[in-house]
């Protein structure tokens, strides 16, 4: 699965052992293929910065309503759901190389059609045609995303390659949306929504010259069986797993209660603040900054705490963070608590797809990863609507204080599970 010269295969216990020394020993940023495909991911989240804003911001500025945001959200997260249970098998059984430059071409077409149309009036039906099938397209990529990461590092820099992919993801979030709410107020969202088209074109063409490490025999799928079957052996592998079953059980709580935090965020600063755009971009910005801050700390916090403390923290953070959100009247309160949770979340995120990528075997990992997300994700669209419609209806400040305080609630139940005892680390 390479571009240009086909690599040999490597079986277990040859050069591909020295392959994974040899990502060992030299920095991430001298590795050639690693470090194109972390520039692709970080402009590819630049754009999705943008539309992050713009597309809350369309909704809102036509209807008014932090319930429709939310609407639109649940059918985004509900699309990526169901693209979830097949995304593993697709995943596990296709070229991984061409799938995730393919996901990026579409991606940039579908996106791409917003602009062009929002020149002739808004069309609010467009946005809940559009949003589904890019996040099942983007679900599609995500897995893939995952399994491509382990060849290109090795297992032993995982957690490092994790860390350093957010933290400058999150980099360019930073800039993201600040320059998405500045492109909102002087050009309109839809304009925002158009570099995030754009940014899909650039990340398919540097993965396009990007060298994945083909996987050995040993790797490779096996004898293909059912749709069905195939399913059953992802879910199968995590509920044999102690530590992936508590942590899957306990995510599908926590995501149902934050996918629809950003609605929640902007509707705050619009509605009950009553501040523009370009104070929401602003915001944003730097809550992204916590992104990068977690990102960049994680293997270091691992290394020292333990994952179980490390993880059950940061779900503690995300709750406290969460909690305060909706009585802060000032931005900069606002701000400081968006950058804590979203801090938080990228260092129990990081740790959590590190453990997956460490613990599951080659050939599984496409179907481990969507059956994870899968059951990771599948109430987190009615969590959605139900946060902002309450919102809408009681106000930001109690319905902020419920949500976090159940958060905290999680983390405490984590103690009470295997993942208090799991081990300090696997990888570096």
């Amino acid at each position: 699965m390479t571009h240009g010269a086909a690599r040999r295969e490597e079986g277990p216990g040859s050069a591909a052992e020295a392959e994974d020394g040899l990502h060992g020993a030299r920095p991430l940023w001298r590795q050639r293929d690693f470090g194109i495909f972390w520039a692709a991911q970080t402009l590819s989240v630049l754009g999705d910065s943008f539309a992050l804003i713009a597309l809350p911001l369309l909704v809102l500025d036509a209807t008014g309503s932090v319930a429709r945001m939310g609407l639109l959200t649940a059918a985004g997260g509900a699309a990526a759901v169901v693209a979830a249970v097949f995304a593993g098998v697709v995943v596990d059984r296709v070229d991984r190389r061409r799938l995730i430059i393919a996901c990026d071409l579409v991606r940039m077409g579908l996106y791409g059609v917003i602009p062009l149309v929002w020149l002739f009036g808004p069309q609010i039906w467009l946005l809940y045609v559009v949003l589904p099938l890019c996040e099942a397209v983007g679900m599609l990529f995500a897995v893939g995303y995952v399994t491509v990461v382990r060849g290109l590092v090795g297992t032993e820099r995982l957690t490092e390659a994790n860390g350093r992919l957010n933290a400058t993801a999150a980099a360019a979030g930073v800039l993201g949306p600040l320059c998405a709410g500045l492109v909102a107020a002087w050009s309109g969202p839809a304009a925002a929504v158009g570099v995030d088209a754009a940014s899909f074109g650039v990340s398919a063409t540097c993965l396009y010259v990007v060298r994945f490490r083909e996987r050995a025999p040993d790797e490779q799928p096996g004898k293909r069986t059912g749709l069905w079957q195939d399913l059953r052996t992802g879910i199968a592998f995590l509920h044999g797993h102690p530590v992936l079953r508590s942590l899957t059980a306990l995510l599908f709580v926590f995501s149902f209660l934050t996918l629809g935090i950003y609605d929640l965020v902007i509707y705050h600063l619009k509605h009950d603040l009553g501040h523009d755009d370009g104070t929401v971009g602003t915001v944003m910005a730097a809550g992204a900054l916590g992104t990068v801050t977690g990102a960049l700390l994680v293997a270091r916090i691992r290394r020292r705490l333990g994952f179980g403390a490390t993880w059950t923290g940061s779900v503690a953070g995300c709750g406290l963070a969460f909690a305060g959100l909706g009585w802060a009247r000032e931005v900069p309160v606002v701000a400081a608590l968006t950058a804590a949770f979203l801090a938080c979340a990228a260092v129990g995120g990081t740790c959590s797809l590190s453990l997956r990528q460490e613990v599951t075997p080659e050939h599984l990992l496409g179907r481990v990863t969507s059956a994870f997300w899968t059951l990771h994700y599948a109430a987190a669209p009615i969590g959605a609507a139900v946060l902002t419609w309450a919102a809408e209806e009681q106000g930001t400040a109690p319905v902020a204080l419920a949500a976090g305080a159940t958060c905290v609630l999680l983390a405490v139940t984590a103690l009470f599970t295997p993942i208090r005892g799991s081990g300090r680390t696997v990888s570096r």
